[in-house]
């Protein structure tokens, strides 16, 4: 036989309150008078009885679900920034609702509206919107937190330092003696790859002696496979791809032509993805603290859907991992 569900008429009879005033107390509404309060909940916990969270969510007007719009869920740096906001979500009694634009620009304006209207927030992880139409858009989609962008005037902001973690990964190989690099570039739209275009400025500037080339890449295996000729034929020493994806298509092709790493070519990756360490030979790269940057991006849209201040925006910095795959300029 089913097990009888305590109503909520049931706990109001008991407590000998009326059901607007259960229903306050257990939506945490403080107006209620301390001590009735405590009896409802006495009577509530005695009989078995929970809220509807259904109920709870039209009494309260929210859904106790947050958006979060992913350019590609393929990419283990955005499941595991996905991972951060989820499992810190859940904390706090909330679900998330996961969309992923597969990297078309176009298609983001239209998700991030769509499931706002079904959601309390929205967590927007590195959008590729333009800087304007990003600006236009998140008034219209609020509260909204933005990771991996540069700082938006009203909208927390949490992001990866991409510029010092690229210009570590530089000053390391020029370390090794390498003084002209290629860099497999990642998509047009990426404000991460603005950022490691900077440092690259910066790094070139400040020695006249390195060379960096750019070589249009995409951000996953196959790109780095792809783009194996262009970096062959660069003469450069060392190899700095976009991501740790685009740095494993590398190592395969180069692996499959005989090239050895790093005595003939060093590579290095960028994010520190869990293959990272298992590759041959195991990948130098930035680790980027990806579930931080969810957790982070949670603990701004809680408070903005406490209506309280939420922290300043923040910066994390990746780390430096150093591992085989880069090595000491070939004589």
């Amino acid at each position: 036989m089913p097990q009888h569900r305590v109503k909520i008429t049931e706990v109001a009879r008991e407590a000998g309150v009326s059901l607007s005033t259960v229903s306050r107390v257990m939506n945490g509404n403080p107006t209620v008078d301390p001590t009735l309060a405590e009896r409802v909940r006495e009577v509530a916990a005695r009989l078995g009885y929970t809220a509807n969270p259904l109920a709870r969510s039209l009494v309260l007007g929210r859904t106790q679900t947050v958006s979060v719009v992913v350019p590609d869920l393929a990419n283990p740096t955005f499941q595991a920034v996905l991972r951060g906001v989820s499992h810190a979500a859940a904390q706090d009694g909330y679900h998330v609702l996961v969309s992923d634009t597969e990297e078309q620009v176009g298609a983001e304006r239209d998700i991030a509206v769509t499931t706002r209207r079904r959601t309390d927030g929205v967590i927007l992880c590195a959008p590729r919107l333009a800087q304007h139409e990003l600006s236009e858009l998140l008034p219209a989609i609020a509260p909204a937190v933005v990771i991996n962008r540069p700082a938006q005037p009203g909208i927390p902001t949490v992001a990866a330092d991409y510029a010092a973690a690229l210009g570590e990964l530089i000053a390391h190989l020029r370390g090794l003696g390498h003084r002209r690099l290629a860099y497999l570039s990642g998509r047009v739209a990426s404000a991460s790859g603005d950022a490691r275009r900077h440092a690259i400025a910066q790094a070139t500037a400040h020695d006249r002696t390195l060379e960096i080339v750019e070589i249009p890449a995409g951000v996953d295996f196959d790109s780095g496979a792809a783009a194996t000729d262009a970096v062959l034929g660069s003469d450069a020493t060392g190899v700095l791809a976009f991501n740790d994806l685009v740095a494993m298509g590398l190592l395969s092709q180069l692996s499959a032509r005989g090239i050895r790493v790093p005595e003939q070519l060093s590579v290095a990756g960028f994010d520190d993805i869990p293959f990272a360490a298992f590759t041959t030979p195991p990948l130098t790269t930035a680790a980027v603290p990806a579930a931080q940057l969810g957790r982070q991006a949670w603990a701004a849209m809680r408070a903005l859907l406490a209506d309280a201040e939420p922290t300043a925006s923040e910066i994390l910095t990746p780390a430096l991992v150093v591992r085989e795959s880069t090595g000491p300029v070939s004589v």
